[in-house]
């Protein structure tokens, strides 16, 4: 049990912890119609210009695998590289490495796993959702809901394809007072507020993109 609680081992706890916290709120936030997961999308700087930060978050697949996943696989790389170069150090010369040595050390670590566990999710769901258009673009578009229900105040879950046929998740809110969306509910995005967009009910019912 010490290679959990001694302080040497501390990042690699806080990785754990982390790890757990944001499945517990990834399942709170479906269960209340709002997703953590679009929240850390849409705070992340957009791709689409060739500098070094865009070079940066392709190499870690941002873009073709969501934020939240990305982030999960970071810890989980580094957690497990972390606590098992600790048992190797103890192992051969009798103790754990400096806490801050040991975090430093696992940071490859996690970065690889990123890496090459993204490049297989990619693979997996590689159309459920893409950062390489601008949320700007999609409004115009046509949503469907597909989890929840929606009222302003109350978000709910909808898809939405871009141009290139890509498959978005969003939050949505009827941008007209008392009008409520319910499941399978076809709305015209017409503008965004912080991460929710604000939709109309779709005033062409024939018009919606495949």
């Amino acid at each position: 049990m010490s290679l959990f609680t001694t302080p040497e081992n501390l990042p690699f706890g806080i990785a754990f912890a982390l790890i757990v916290g944001i499945a517990l709120l990834e399942g709170l936030g479906m269960m209340i119609s709002m997703s953590p997961s679009n929240w850390l999308d849409d705070w992340l700087p957009e791709a689409g210009h060739d500098g070094a930060l865009d070079r940066v978050l392709g190499w870690l697949h941002l873009g073709r695998v969501p934020a939240l996943v990305v982030l999960l696989l970071f810890l989980t790389g580094y957690a497990l590289f972390g606590y098992s170069l600790q048992m190797v150090s103890r192992g051969l010369v009798g103790h754990y490495l400096p806490a801050w040595m040991a975090g430093l050390a696992a940071v490859p670590a996690g970065l690889t796993t990123t890496r090459a566990l993204g490049a297989l999710v990619a693979h997996i769901i590689p159309r459920d959702e893409s950062t390489a258009v601008s949320a700007q673009s999609l409004l115009g578009r046509i949503a469907t809901v597909y989890a929840g229900h929606a009222r302003q105040g109350l978000a709910a879950q909808a898809r939405v394809r871009d141009e290139h046929g890509r498959v978005h998740h969003l939050l949505v809110e009827p941008d007209l007072p008392d009008e409520v969306f319910e499941e399978g509910s076809e709305l015209l995005l017409v503008r965004k507020n912080g991460a929710v967009y604000r939709a109309i009910r779709n005033p062409h019912p024939g018009l919606v993109e495949r």
